[in-house]
């Protein structure tokens, strides 16, 4: 049997895409529905659900209250404290783990020794409606309770496109650059999402990434977990 994954905060799915091509079987639980979201899914709470029968978690806090449009004066929504519990929750559980989270100085406070992961790392990007070519600038930070290879980010001094909003942005040009919903779908490596799903998402290469490399800690975790559960002897069974 694959290793279960839980998905926490899962939305439609792109992390979850990533866990299932390394091999997999993902649950996903988020407070909204979503339809679009392509395995085992949970209408549920994600800060609160129960961890037993899993080998791993992957979790996704809302970013809203940590990122930097912050400083924008946008408004609170009241889940900067998610970040921190799921830190703590997951931390405590002892379970394989990894925590995703936007790039901004709050996230890094909250989570040291998190890596970053961008789309160029990847080979990841589309045609604007131009048809230039843009590498995705998608870098989100990572924190695993497991050493992770980090690939080198080479966006900088590229024609970058980046997935926010609701629609195209700076069609003329400039890294202020947002993909429309195909462009956005494409570069994302999700054809089943919404746009408004892409913008929400991580890359599935970026958790296949992850998901191989948390493999090799998993089967290891599973099979001790599944060999204390067992008696070891039939005087036992009996």
């Amino acid at each position: 049997m694959k290793p279960r994954l839980l998905d926490l905060f899962c939305c439609e799915g792109g992390a979850a895409r990533g866990y299932a091509d390394a091999g997999f079987d993902v649950t996903g639980v988020d407070i909204e529905p979503q339809p679009r979201y392509p395995y085992t899914f949970h209408l549920g709470d994600a800060a609160s659900w129960p961890l037993d029968g899993y080998d791993a978690v992957h979790a996704s806090p809302p970013c809203e209250d940590h990122s930097v449009t912050m400083g924008f004066g946008m408004a609170d929504r009241g889940t900067g404290w998610l970040l921190p519990h799921t830190i703590e929750r997951l931390q405590s559980s002892g379970l394989p783990y990894v925590i995703e989270n936007v790039e901004s100085r709050a996230v890094k406070a909250h989570m040291p020794g998190a890596f970053r992961l961008c789309g160029s790392a990847f080979g990841l990007g589309a045609c604007d409606s131009k048809g230039q070519y843009r590498i995705l600038r998608r870098h989100r930070l990572f924190l695993t309770s497991f050493p992770v290879a980090v690939p080198p980010c080479t966006c900088r001094g590229q024609l970058v496109g980046g997935i926010y909003g609701h629609g195209e942005q700076g069609a003329n040009g400039g890294r202020g650059y947002g993909f429309a919903a195909d462009s956005a779908r494409e570069a994302m490596g999700m054809p089943w999402a919404s746009r408004d799903g892409c913008a929400e998402a991580i890359p599935p290469a970026y958790t296949r990434f992850i998901g191989e490399q948390l493999m090799a800690h998993v089967l290891p975790f599973a099979a001790a977990v599944s060999s204390a559960a067992q008696p070891t002897t039939t005087e036992e069974a009996s």
